[in-house]
């Protein structure tokens, strides 16, 4: 069959659920959950794959689901991937009473999307004009935060990273995908946003260690945490023009606790930051700097300063062939005027961990008001939400496995990953964590 005719039939299919799929949407949605902690939404999941006669995949002690569409015939596979996870927004009218959760970023959407996709794939029966395997994957905690939970979570061996897809690709959940599609509701007038990639980050908590004593009457016997850690900060920012700029390279600190009294020399200051970039190694690299700036401040008051640092999310890498297959999808469903290309976003997602060792690709669909994150965050447009984005996400796997899943295949062998296996990445990511009080010596002696 020719593939204008598959996605002309597909497409078709998708338009006869579209009720079924902002059904699954709009439940989800009233019951926010944040990182892994998505046991109602992983249950719903479930559910609608189930009647969809798929078998999943589940962890034991985490939410997370797979499921999968088998062509039985030889060939790549690729993953739809959605994700679980609600936001924090206590002020967001939606927003869940006790723990302040709410979906104000479309992870409702997605999820809604991949399990619409996997309908329309199986309805349309249009299985046998593709090949190889398509999974749909429903992950955990995207957004970071919560870390003290999180780390909690780590202590106990529960999980090993701090966010979900790192977690699963460490599980297993993607030895078997050879390329990833996703697609993200955003704000915005256009239809179709075709990324260009985004930064990445580490993590990092400072506490500065001094010692208390009494402000006015006993100054000289106390050593001030909180000066050390302006000094730190000064440190920091007098290093900023050593960063390369076309790394987009970003530290954002803030204090979080700056001492218990006024009367009371400050002993115990602590401050958290992220270190962001678009290239892991001169992130590694400015850390490095960063760390050696906030000892500074520590040895010049005679302080000891605590660094944790943690890895958060890797750069995200999209493929520039995967980016034109998108484009050419989204020509079949709106007008060229209605695709936009985005420049790197500063944010980041734990897709760029995925891409820094597989193809993979995240495309917008323009459908929001508001702001991601925030109290006026509202679906504007759910044809764009519901049908658009399940549509594109099903023209993907088209594309992807028609004519014996060519298009796949040359992406997979062209791809140069940042690293050349998953081993080589999880060895590299596990450096990353570190927890170090300095300075080492005493420079008074």
């Amino acid at each position: 069959m020719d593939k204008n005719m598959i996605k002309d039939k597909l497409y078709k299919s998708i338009l006869k659920s579209k009720d079924d799929i902002k059904k699954i949407g709009d439940e989800i949605y009233k019951t926010p959950e944040t990182g892994f902690k998505e046991y109602i939404t992983q249950k719903i999941v479930l559910k609608e794959f189930e009647k969809l006669g798929l078998k999943c995949q589940q962890l034991e002690n985490i939410p997370g689901v797979k499921a999968t569409i088998d062509t039985g015939k030889e060939g790549p596979s690729i993953a739809l991937i959605g994700e679980l996870d609600a936001v924090l927004c206590s002020q967001h009218p939606d927003s869940n009473n006790e723990t302040g959760a709410v979906h104000a970023c479309g992870h409702n959407i997605m999820i809604a999307d991949i399990i619409g996709a996997a309908k329309g794939i199986l309805d349309s029966g249009i299985c046998d004009e593709l090949v190889g395997k398509i999974h749909f994957i429903a992950v955990p905690a995207e957004e970071y935060l919560e870390m003290d939970f999180r780390s909690d979570l780590i202590k106990k061996g529960i999980i090993k990273y701090p966010t979900g897809k790192v977690e699963l690709l460490h599980r297993g959940f993607f030895n078997d995908v050879d390329i990833c599609v996703m697609i993200h509701a955003m704000p915005g007038n256009y239809k179709i946003g075709l990324e260009s990639g985004s930064n990445g980050f580490i993590a990092k908590k400072i506490r500065y260690i001094g010692k208390a004593a009494h402000a006015a009457s006993a100054p000289h016997n106390g050593i001030n945490a909180l000066y050390a850690a302006n000094i730190g900060i000064m440190a920091v920012n007098s290093i900023r023009e050593t960063f390369k700029e076309e790394s987009c390279l970003r530290i954002h600190p803030i204090m979080t606790r700056g001492g218990d009294a006024v009367n009371v020399i400050p002993s115990d200051v602590h401050i958290e930051t992220f270190i962001r970039g678009s290239n892991i190694h001169d992130v590694v690299e400015v850390n490095k700097k960063v760390n050696r700036a906030l000892v500074g401040g520590a040895v010049a008051v005679g302080a000891k300063v605590e660094i944790e640092d943690t890895p958060g999310m890797f750069p995200f890498v999209v493929d520039k062939e995967l980016t034109s297959i998108a484009k050419n999808v989204g020509l079949s469903l709106v007008h060229e005027e209605e695709i936009t290309t985005f420049s790197p976003s500063k944010g980041s997602t734990d897709l760029g961990d995925i891409s820094s060792v597989m193809p993979a690709i995240e495309t917008c669909i323009g459908c929001l008001d508001g702001g991601l994150h925030s109290p006026d965050y509202k679906i504007n447009d759910y044809d764009t939400a519901y049908v658009l984005g399940t549509k594109f996400l099903a023209g993907m796997a088209v594309e992807l496995l028609y004519e014996n899943g060519r298009q796949a295949k040359t992406i997979i062998n062209e791809y140069i990953p940042i690293f050349k296996s998953k081993m080589e990445y999880f060895q590299y990511v596990d450096k990353l964590f570190s927890k170090n009080i300095f300075p080492k010596v005493d420079y008074m002696k």
